[in-house]
């Protein structure tokens, strides 16, 4: 039981590269030495494709047409950006490297290897793994969800820090959430100089908005209880017991 929860404490690299794909609005192409910025121009299939939406003029379709065809020439860069106000806002980068075919006059990637750098570094994602995850169910809500939590109830979360490690919160200035998913909530705390993330896992996952808000419920239950004395004192341990 104790394996299952750690396992569910967050989302998987591949699902969180799906995620990333979803909610990016930008990405960074480079193929055979053409790089382009490109801004709302791809979306994603079920199986992981990204299709970029280029004009007939774009140097990424000469370069994609002349391209040894199968072979890995191309990458595509994404950046998952913290929607909530904060200091360094990139939460993850994801890289895909592989090749271009031209499909119904748009640029489909079909990728060879996914790389995601989380804070804790680089992980290779399987490509078979990665064209089978999914994205979080939470992914395309999760900027609504943040902003309204950050503007609407700092109360919440300032409580929610009753459930950090206390020394986890020795010279801090601010806090704020920097990630949600069916697995948890994620705060960003900042001191003058420096900042962390603190993980604050859902008992059970949540596959949707709804149950979202059952989740946030149960943890700031959790939250009220930890200030209470009584509270805590009915969780030791009976010593004449």
């Amino acid at each position: 039981m104790g394996d299952s929860q750690a396992r569910t404490a967050a989302p998987a690299a591949a699902e969180q590269a799906r995620s990333v794909l979803v909610t990016a609005w930008s990405c960074a192409v480079t193929a055979e030495g053409v790089r382009e910025d490109l801004v709302g121009a791809h979306t994603v299939t079920e199986d992981g494709r990204v299709l970029l939406h280029v004009p007939d003029d774009s140097a990424l379709l000469a370069a994609a047409l002349c391209a040894p065809r199968g072979e890995p020439s191309a990458v595509l860069e994404f950046a998952d950006v913290a929607p909530v106000p904060m200091r360094d806002r990139i939460r993850v980068r994801l890289w895909l490297a592989g090749w271009f075919t031209v499909e119904e006059g748009h640029l489909a990637l079909h990728a060879t290897r996914v790389v995601l750098r989380r804070p804790s570094g680089a992980v290779v994602i399987d490509p078979d793994q990665f064209a089978a995850a999914a994205p979080d169910p939470l992914a395309t809500a999760e900027a609504r969800l943040l902003t309204h939590l950050a503007e609407a109830h700092p109360d919440a979360v300032e409580r929610l820090t009753r459930l950090v490690e206390p020394g986890s919160l020795y010279g801090v200035v601010r806090v704020r959430p920097l990630a949600v998913d069916r697995h948890g909530l994620t705060l960003r705390v900042e001191r003058r100089r420096a900042h962390g993330d603190v993980r604050l896992p859902f008992h059970t996952p949540a596959d949707g908005v709804a149950q979202l808000t059952e989740r946030m419920h149960a943890l700031l239950a959790q939250a009220n209880a930890a200030a209470c004395p009584r509270a805590r004192q009915r969780q030791r341990p009976d010593r004449d017991g």
